[in-house]
């Protein structure tokens, strides 16, 4: 089985759910680059409220493909996100053992977006044990009957209006309630191998 997708900065809950039991992940990125969204954003959860970590980049507002979006290494965004994921997650279970991985990709300043959110979904789907490959869309493949989510899954829309995941919860760092879909760190993280069970389970079988 396969599915046709946009590559997101270290995806959503709700975005692994989808993808969960395909052999292949085929990753668009001859579209258009379109600003608000995923692409270059996620959510994760802080003592006091959910923080949007948002990557700058160049050219967001012109017709340019997402395969070209360069980052802006000008703004200091770097830090802010290390900053925000180790003050939202250092003192998680699993904090230890996985956030080298990610630190491993930040260090290396990557030119395009693309780049390093492919060496970021790499790294989660690794950290997930998942078997599921990692491949660049062919157009010609859309016209094969795989299995299109490409807008589906919408930053400015809750998931509670999509039928892919359904929010199971797991215990979190801060707060009394539970905060569904944020970035998948959020579920390694807090439950480390158990997120494949929680994934499983989050699958919405509509």
């Amino acid at each position: 089985m396969a599915i046709i997708t946009e590559l997101f900065y270290l995806p959503s809950i709700e975005y692994f759910s989808a993808i969960w039991e395909e052999d292949v992940i085929y990753l668009d990125l001859e579209e258009n680059y379109q600003k608000q969204t995923y692409r270059n954003r996620t959510q994760i959860q802080l003592a006091n409220k959910t923080e949007t970590l948002s990557i700058p980049v160049f050219g967001g507002n012109k017709k340019i493909k997402t395969s070209q979006i360069k980052i802006d290494h000008d703004q200091k965004w770097l830090n802010v996100h290390l900053r925000g994921i180790q003050s939202a997650y250092g003192k998680a279970p699993y904090f230890e053992y996985y956030f080298p991985y990610f630190e491993k990709v930040f260090a290396k300043k990557f030119d395009l977006l693309a780049d390093m959110n492919l060496a970021l979904l790499t790294v989660c789907l690794k950290m997930l044990q998942s078997k599921t490959q990692v491949q660049k869309l062919d157009e010609r493949m859309a016209n094969e009957g795989i299995r299109d989510i490409r807008g589906v899954i919408n930053a400015k829309k809750s998931y509670t209006e999509r039928s892919i995941y359904r929010a199971i919860p797991y215990p979190q760092l801060f707060g009394l309630d539970f905060v569904p879909n944020l970035s998948i760190i959020d579920l390694l993280f807090c439950m480390g191998p158990e997120s494949k069970s929680i994934l499983i389970q989050s699958q919405k079988n509509d």
